[in-house]
């Protein structure tokens, strides 16, 4: 092995002696460079091998690209390149094969490799790496979409991206986004073969054999993919999409009418076909009318015939398909324009009386899912509209008296309207909701309110009630807080006697113990006693995993001046003794915890954003 690595790092010279001939590199660097080319070459060439050998690898000789580059740039030196960058480039593109060969399940890993060829390397090595990663990753339509975009985008070959797609079809032939974007991709080609036959005529030139049917500029391939897309995936959401991508360009109207008119004869039962309809009232506009007056007038009165429009359609749709779904969309529908700013008091009064009137005709009809409910009361709080906020909210408990997150809707409305009779909404809450429930966040706004209201014993009731109340690790939080607030209101003692009380409650958090150590550690006369019997308590629930807990408690003796450092000997015995696994290997290097092993090579942000939009 040694003699290959050898042989490897010889390879190197020839550009390393050129780095240093031309001025970019001192041979101090270059002999630095070396030391590192070997060390990462016993790395990759032993025989159990490791991914983050081959990333540093990689990393480390991409680094040296850039740092190349930036010398380049700064002494003004651009030649001897094919010399110098590329050997290094074939380097890491070998390593980066053997790497993706070996784990090639790794799909990050593939788009690195990819990322570095887009930068560096030539079309022809990413078309041989697109192909070996389809060949392995055949069942994720996403990397089928990135080699076709590719494919159009960079190398401008919409027969290929074709091909792409349509094989890609074979093994997905019921994946929408793969029709979406096959869709996208043919309308493209269409205006781009559009927009050459526009030049070519302003030129007066003789395009000869370029003449393009006038289907294909028409967009008749996007209409074939559409006709058989639909036919597989029937769909109004899909259809609704097809139709959004269509009407990104203007010469597809013929197109865009015939997907509109499809959507509405083969899913007129659907919601999401009433919601697109309704909302495209938005975007026609008005027949103009004389008696407009100011710009600002003219626009809110225009905005707010729209949005009648739009409502007029929606309850053309709710008589039609009366079912929780349509509601939910005409709901959803009346929040957003209620968002929506505008300096018209106008209409934000007819705003928000929409929105209300919808509202109670879907509760009547009980209609509406319970995130709307709690949607709709914090909206309106948010707006300060106190009273209808309250009102949303208490219609939606009495029908949703079993949830958590209805009842701390409610609450915190009527704490924000300082309503008297928040104690009887917090009983009220606890008489329909089961013991076994989640009620930590119910519990801890009730102590909070009760809290700023100054009403101490009455607080301090509460923490106990939710104490006690509380299954298990969900009582830890409310712990803490009553601590906090013993010693907020009560000074030290009333901290001190709560601890006592509840030493034995278990279970508990380090924090807990923390605070209480703290607060000693606040005091004028801190007792280095106390501070041994909070430690030694925290160390009887946390001493097997958290190696800091001790090291705290070795300072403590070590910097109190009431403390014993000859007691730290055997402090870290026992240490030693209880604690396990890698919080032991941290105690003894010190509290500093082991070196982290390098992640593994980051995708750059705009191929990571390419494949997230294809996911």
């Amino acid at each position: 092995m040694a003699e290959v690595i050898q042989e490897r790092v010889e390879d190197r010279l020839p550009e390393l002696q050129q780095l240093e001939r031309t001025g970019l590199f001192s041979h101090a660097e270059i002999k630095a460079i070396i030391r590192k080319a070997l060390e990462l070459e016993y790395r990759i060439q032993r025989r159990s091998l490791l991914k983050d050998d081959f990333i540093r690898y990689v990393q480390y000789e991409i680094h040296l690209l850039d740092l190349i580059e930036k010398r380049r740039a700064r002494v003004g030196y651009t030649f001897k390149k094919d010399e110098i960058e590329d050997p290094i480039i074939h380097r890491i593109q070998s390593v980066f094969r053997r790497a993706s060969i070996k784990w090639k399940d790794d799909v990050r890993l593939w788009l690195s490799f990819i990322a570095f060829c887009r930068k560096w390397a030539s079309n022809v090595h990413l078309s041989k790496i697109f192909s070996s990663l389809l060949a392995f990753h055949s069942n994720k339509p996403g990397l089928w979409i990135l080699a076709a975009k590719w494919e159009l985008e960079d190398r401008f070959s919409s027969e290929s991206a074709r091909q792409l797609f349509l094989r890609a079809l074979r093994f997905h032939p019921r994946c929408p986004k793969l029709y979406e974007e096959y869709f996208r991709m043919e309308l493209m080609h269409a205006e781009k073969l559009r927009k050459e036959k526009q030049e070519f005529e302003k030129a007066n030139m003789d395009v000869g054999n370029l003449e393009h049917a006038e289907e294909i500029l028409t967009g008749e391939l996007a209409r074939i993919i559409y006709k058989n897309s639909t036919s597989v995936i029937k769909s109004a959401k899909f259809h609704v999409s097809l139709l959004s991508i269509a009407r990104l360009f203007d010469f597809a109207k013929d197109l865009q009418r015939e997907i509109y008119n499809d959507l509405k004869a083969l899913h007129a039962d659907d919601p999401v076909t009433w919601d697109y309809v309704a909302r495209q009232e938005l975007v026609i506009e008005s027949q103009p009318v004389e008696e407009l007056p100011a710009a600002k007038q003219a626009k809110a009165k225009e905005v707010g015939r729209r949005e009648e429009r739009c409502c007029a359609v929606y309850e053309e749709a709710v008589k039609t398909v009366p079912t929780e779904a349509m509601w939910k969309c005409y709901m959803n529908f009346c929040m957003e324009r209620f968002t929506k700013k505008t300096s018209s008091r106008l209409l934000r009064k007819k705003r928000l009386e929409r929105t209300m009137v919808a509202f109670w005709k879907a509760h009547e009809l009980k209609l509406l899912p319970e995130l709307q409910y709690r949607q709709l009361s914090k909206l309106l709080l948010h707006r300060q509209l106190l009273k209808e906020s309250l009102e949303v909210a208490d219609a939606g408990v009495k029908l949703f008296k079993k949830s958590v997150e209805m009842w701390q809707v409610k609450l915190e409305a009527l704490i924000t309207s300082e309503s008297h009779e928040m104690s009887k909404g917090f009983e009220q809450a606890f008489e329909y909701l089961k013991p076994q429930q989640i009620c930590l966040p119910l519990w801890l706004t009730w102590a909070q309110w009760s809290e700023d209201a100054g009403k101490q014993e009455e607080t301090e009731a509460i923490y106990k009630r939710a104490i006690f109340g509380l299954p298990g690790a969900d009582s830890v939080p409310v712990k803490e807080m009553y601590l906090n607030w013993a010693y907020r209101s009560g000074g030290y003692k009333k901290a001190r006697d709560v601890f006592k009380s509840l030493q034995e409650n278990r279970p508990f958090s380090v924090d807990f113990f923390r605070k209480m150590i703290q607060f000693e550690k606040e005091q004028e006369s801190c007792k280095m006693e106390n501070l041994r019997e909070y430690y030694e308590r925290a160390l009887r629930e946390f001493g097997t995993n958290d190696s800091d807990l001790w090291m705290d408690y070795i300072k403590e003796e070590l910097n109190h001046p009431l403390g014993r450092p000859e007691n730290c000997g055997q402090i870290y015995w026992r240490a030693m003794k209880m604690l396990q696994g890698e919080s032991k290997r941290e105690l003894l290097f010190n509290g500093q915890k082991p070196v982290v092993e390098a992640r593994p090579m980051e995708v750059p942000n705009v191929f990571q954003n390419t494949w997230k939009r294809c996911n």
